[in-house]
């Protein structure tokens, strides 16, 4: 198993309550640093093929991510990370997220997602787990600011898998260390909602928050 952390100025993905990225578990580097975003990456789900480099991005398209606090509403930046666009989508599309939860959230950061052991009620496991592949890099000078889509990765910059997060205030520290993919353009207090909710010791939420993703067209989505 390999840890995927989300490396902010040098610093790893994991966060405990400051501002960095998506956090791990117990790898030496989440103990070192409680500043940053990680996700961690486990053995291939093998209920997916990786997406084929021809699956459709362009469109109109938006994710609706839905929540037991209501939908947060979030569209895409083809131009700017193709990959990650294609991934995710594929990902939804196939039900991959469905029942996944919102395995990390801390305040004036961050609210983290989309590993697929978090369907597990094990949190010990989650944060450890992805869709069987990675995807390179695609850093862009789009800034992380409140409501944007950003995905996890490890020390090694082309490391995505499912895990994403969604940022519930400006973090610069992250700017062209994560891939940018989409901006929430409906919905942001669902986040901050989600961010509020009382954590553990590992900012995982006391309740579960699970989600469902679908792709729609924004008509569909209320826009």
């Amino acid at each position: 198993m390999r840890t995927i952390i989300i490396l902010a100025l040098g610093a790893l993905f994991m966060v405990t309550s400051c501002k960095s990225g998506p956090k791990s578990e117990t790898t030496e580097a989440t103990k070192a640093t409680e500043t940053e975003m990680t996700e961690e990456k486990a053995e291939p789900t093998g209920k997916l093929a990786k997406w084929p480099a021809d699956y459709p991005i362009d469109g109109d398209s938006v994710a609706v991510i839905s929540t037991k606090f209501g939908d947060i509403v979030l569209e895409f930046y083809p131009d700017l990370a193709p990959n990650h666009v294609r991934n995710f989508k594929y990902l939804a599309n196939h039900g991959f997220y469905n029942g996944c939860a919102f395995h990390r959230v801390i305040p004036n950061f961050m609210i983290q997602g989309g590993d697929p052991n978090s369907k597990d009620a094990d949190k010990a496991k989650h944060g450890q787990g992805g869709p069987g592949w990675s995807v390179n890099a695609e850093f862009s000078k789009k800034d992380h600011v409140k409501g944007t889509l950003s995905m996890a990765r490890s020390r090694d910059p082309n490391s995505a898998g499912s895990q994403f997060f969604v940022c519930v205030d400006r973090a610069k520290n992250l700017d062209n260390q994560y891939t940018v993919f989409g901006q929430t353009i409906k919905g942001v207090e669902v986040a901050d909602k989600i961010v509020s909710q009382p954590r553990d010791q590992r900012d995982n939420p006391n309740e579960r928050i699970e989600m469902t993703i679908k792709i729609v067209s924004r008509s569909e989505a209320g826009l």
